[in-house]
């Protein structure tokens, strides 16, 4: 069971269907003993940063959160689900994350050719061989809504870049965990790819 964690914001049922559909048994919940009991776990997100923190932090989930990463259970984070998981965001004014791995959440900066939200299909450019990007090769297109992106400090754990007006990162990959700034639910076939590949390393962990 792949447990999809709920803090009261986020895209949950659609992230759910497209692991059902990708062939994962997926749980929408905010109970703690359900997601650290769980093979692999989800955090999705769309909104504020600032509220998501608030409301993770108000549910009594950010350390457990910590914890399931450090443990190295198997993790997938989503669009603002991926860039919580660094140390602060610029979004209205900084903001402090969960910390796990160092680096920021910065604003684009709309140019005359760039609107901002990047928002629509845009390639991957893969760094990385990940078994979460299994089946996808560079070049694919994926979906993207967002405003901010991540500048990790670590250039080894990016797996996947993409340009917009200047190359940013769009994924990054440990042994045990995936985040990405683009929406595999809202990716179709190749997104459908990324999350059974998510689903099928979290049921042989």
């Amino acid at each position: 069971m792949i447990a999809i964690i709920d803090y009261g914001m986020g895209n949950l049922r659609s992230v759910q269907k497209g692991l059902e559909r990708a062939g994962g048994a997926a749980v929408v919940t905010r109970d703690i003993g359900q997601i650290q009991a769980a093979n692999g776990v989800v955090l999705p997100g769309v909104g504020a940063f600032s509220a998501c923190m608030e409301n993770l932090n108000k549910f009594g989930m950010a350390e457990p959160i910590r914890d399931i990463v450090r443990r190295k259970k198997p993790f997938l984070g989503i669009c603002l689900g991926f860039q919580l998981l660094f140390s602060e965001s610029e979004e209205f004014g900084m903001q402090k994350g969960l910390d796990l791995f160092p680096g920021k959440v910065v604003g684009f900066h709309p140019g005359e050719n760039f609107k901002v939200p990047h928002m629509g299909w845009n390639r991957l450019d893969k760094k990385i061989q990940s078994p979460f990007l299994e089946g996808i090769a560079g070049g694919d297109y994926v979906y993207f809504v967002h405003s901010f992106y991540v500048v990790p400090d670590d250039s080894s754990i990016v797996a996947t870049t993409t340009d917009y007006g200047q190359p940013f990162v769009s994924s990054i990959a440990t042994e045990t965990l995936f985040a990405c700034q683009f929406h595999p639910e809202k990716s179709q076939e190749l997104g459908l790819r990324i999350l059974a590949n998510f689903a099928r390393f979290a049921s042989s962990h």
